[in-house]
């Protein structure tokens, strides 16, 4: 058995599928049909753009003559007609560009009446009605939607021999697969194309394979905790302001994630007591990052597990980012679902915590709370 079967078949064991793995450099297949293309890697490889590249694909295939129509079709359903589908939340991302751009990192293309916004699976439902020729559908940061898109879109890839392709993030800032929604795209794609880009250390130029998130404060790099809100709805552009993340690609050295293991062992233990109705703990630690966070566990925690030096440096700065209180609770309610409405009302007044700041990360979190 040659390494690669070797691969295959360990990764199989791991409950993943066998793909197709393509390099970048071809132009697209519009002749093969039933198709469900992931299109991976971190924040800045250009997966974006290698939707648009493909895109551009489209305008010269339709300009063939009537014989390779047959090729690329099946029914009324004509592959090279491509449509992109976008998140109605992500409002923010490139505001500069036209409303019907497909905008990426340097550049963009205008999709006219082929480009739409939806909320979720059944908005995507709707557009793949109304639009019965399209036989490419190019729906970006996928995984950002309901788990159901991803059995929508393998049905109507069978039945009537539409493709489609995902550009997405599978991993998410915490390294591990992004969320369920990822999980099932993966276990039912045909082929994936991996993309890397550098790491965008400044002192590094290794392949980048991570999307690291991180806050600047007093202009310092602060490595995001590890429970900080899975889901943060923003612009691409740098910001100067601890309550709102900025992005880049790490390679294995410069990405740097703390309080992984301060959160399975003291985090959520915390709020598993709090949900068997002991809250004393996790208020104590709440109460600790308002104004003595060396006092907390957490500190203790990052402090122990890192040599002198600038990882220490990096990882001490997490503890820099203000609302970790919030963030800490965010993770428990939204995520871990551990804690109640009332549990969360109790402590955001007892604690005097930042009520828009919590309103608008659940609300990117689907768990919305009247506050």
């Amino acid at each position: 058995m040659t390494n690669i079967d070797e691969t295959g078949e360990f990764l199989k064991s791991l409950g993943f599928p066998r793909l197709n793995i393509h390099a970048t450099a071809r132009h697209h297949d519009f002749i093969s049909s039933s198709k469900r293309i992931l299109v991976i890697g971190p924040m800045g490889s250009g997966k974006t753009e290698f939707a648009a590249r493909i895109w551009r694909d489209s305008r010269v295939a339709l300009k063939k003559k009537e014989v390779v129509k047959r090729l690329t079709s099946t029914a009324n359903v004509d592959r090279r007609n491509v449509f992109v589908v976008r998140s109605a939340l992500d409002k923010s991302r490139f505001p500069d560009y036209p409303e019907d751009a497909l905008a990426y990192r340097g550049g963009y293309e205008q999709c006219g009446n082929r480009i739409g916004a939806i909320k979720d699976s059944f908005g995507l439902e709707v557009l793949i009605a109304e639009n019965p020729e399209v036989g490419t559908w190019i729906i970006d940061e996928a995984a950002f939607f309901d788990e159901r898109l991803a059995y929508l879109t393998k049905d109507e890839a069978e039945s009537r021999g539409l493709c489609f392709i995902f550009p997405t993030l599978l991993l998410n800032f915490r390294r591990e697969i992004f969320n369920q929604t990822a999980r099932l795209l993966l276990d039912t794609a045909t082929d994936v194309v991996p993309l890397t880009a550098y790491c965008e250390h400044e002192e590094c130029l290794r392949d980048s394979l991570y999307t690291y998130r991180y806050y600047l404060v007093d202009n310092q790099e602060c490595p995001a905790l590890y429970f900080d809100p899975l889901i943060i709805i923003g612009g691409d552009r740098t910001k100067h302001d601890g309550r709102e993340p900025d992005y880049c690609t790490r390679c294995d050295d410069h990405h740097y994630l703390p309080a992984k293991e301060y959160t399975f062992f003291t985090l959520k233990p915390f709020g598993e007591l709090a949900a068997r109705g002991n809250i004393s703990p996790l208020f104590a630690e709440l109460a600790a990052f308002q104004g003595k966070i060396e006092e907390s566990r957490l500190y203790s925690s990052i402090l122990g597990r890192c040599s002198e030096g600038i990882e220490r440096e990096m990882l001490m700065n997490s503890l820099k980012v203000p609302l970790i209180a919030e963030r800490a609770l965010i993770y428990l309610y939204a995520e871990q679902n551990l804690l109640s409405e009332e549990q969360m009302r109790f402590f955001i007044q007892k604690l005097d915590l930042d009520r828009d700041y919590l309103s608008k990360r659940l609300a990117d979190n689907r768990r919305p709370l009247a506050l």
